[in-house]
């Protein structure tokens, strides 16, 4: 074969790569595009049907269907246990890898996983983020037949019965900073299977308060002023909130007690935590970020939560893992008082 016709050869061999190579990132883009058209996402939420947990995942997937190309059919399936491990397990193990699997979890599995000294740790940093879709304002309560007006009240009182639905969970941390840092004491009953339980357990007087997110308490109970509300757990104070109810830091006089405080309640900005497989494709993973991105600006989510007495206040992908990074930096002394307060 002449030089020239070996030149030509190796041209035209060339292009046909060339082509090859566009035609399989026009494919993989064309099949990222297309993949969730007559698809069904399985939303796994870690708490029972009725509870917050449940009514955000509710409210986020009739909006985030819209956004996602295809427009594929959002389930929820509640999956309690474990204080939402069990749906992190699933979601890690059980579900489906290729995009179609998405979890909602209790925000405080990202602290108990950071103060872990177990090898076997989750790390939360390794999933595919979506967001988070509010904020968690946290605070604590009693019921109104027990005269209990604030804080000073309560701290000379006697041990009030609160409920929980396991240990590990954010209402257990907040429980125990009432106990160990506000000088409350609590009795704890565990096993309920939910919030909205819970809070059917205090109207029945079973339980004389518990602790929850602010959107949480039911209205009726503040405009009856069926409960008082002793503490929150964020500096923000909601509009709708009394002036009154104190910050829980601004009552230690101790700066490193406050240190450790925000460290513990640092978790409640991801107070909604979203998360996909970790083999999730990338590019299928993009799509329910930017999805979800867009569904909690969406209008008509928005008038629903103002109807529904709930915060909307979303972290992005990208804020959620600058989160993470920082609670999973912590100083080595800080987590070690950490755990004394929650585990001595």
């Amino acid at each position: 074969m002449t030089l020239f016709g070996r030149c030509a050869t190796k041209l035209a061999t060339l292009f046909i790569l060339s082509g090859i190579f566009i035609i399989s990132d026009q494919a993989r883009a064309q099949s990222a595009t297309d993949f969730y058209k007559g698809k069904t996402i399985n939303f796994i939420v870690g708490y029972a049907a009725g509870g917050g947990y449940d009514i955000y995942a509710r409210l986020l997937a009739r909006y985030m269907t819209k956004y996602i190309p295809g427009k594929p059919n959002i389930i929820i399936n509640n999956l309690p246990g474990a204080a939402t491990l069990k749906a992190i397990e699933y979601l890690d193990t059980k579900a489906p890898t290729d995009g179609t699997a998405i979890a909602l979890f209790d925000f405080f599995q990202i602290g108990n996983s950071v103060l872990s000294q177990k090898k076997d740790r989750i790390d939360f940093r390794t999933f595919k983020w979506i967001g988070s879709i509010s904020e968690d304002i946290s605070v604590c309560y009693v019921w109104h037949t027990l005269n209990v007006k604030d804080i000073k009240d309560a701290r000379n009182g006697h041990a009030f019965v609160f409920g929980l639905t396991a240990p590990g969970t954010m209402n257990e941390v907040r429980q125990k900073l009432l106990t160990k840092m506000l000088g409350i004491k609590i009795r704890t009953i565990s096993g309920y299977p939910g919030s909205s339980a819970e809070k059917l357990a205090i109207e029945r007087g079973e339980l004389e308060g518990g602790c929850s997110g602010w959107s949480s308490v039911p209205t009726d109970w503040l405009k009856d002023k069926k409960v008082s509300i002793l503490v929150r757990y964020v500096p923000d104070r909601p509009a709708d909130m009394s002036p009154d109810v104190p910050y829980a830091a601004d009552l230690l006089t101790d700066p490193r007690a406050k240190t450790i405080l925000e460290f513990l309640t640092e978790p409640a900005q991801l107070g909604k935590p979203i998360i996909a497989n970790k083999a999730a494709p990338a590019d299928r993973v993009k799509l329910l970020q930017t999805a979800f991105d867009q569904a909690v600006k969406d209008p008509g989510l928005l008038a629903e939560a103002k109807k529904l007495r709930i915060d909307i206040s979303p972290k992005s992908a990208a804020e959620a893992h600058k989160i993470l990074d920082d609670l999973y930096q912590q100083p080595p002394d800080i987590l070690e008082e950490a755990r004394h307060v929650l585990h001595d």
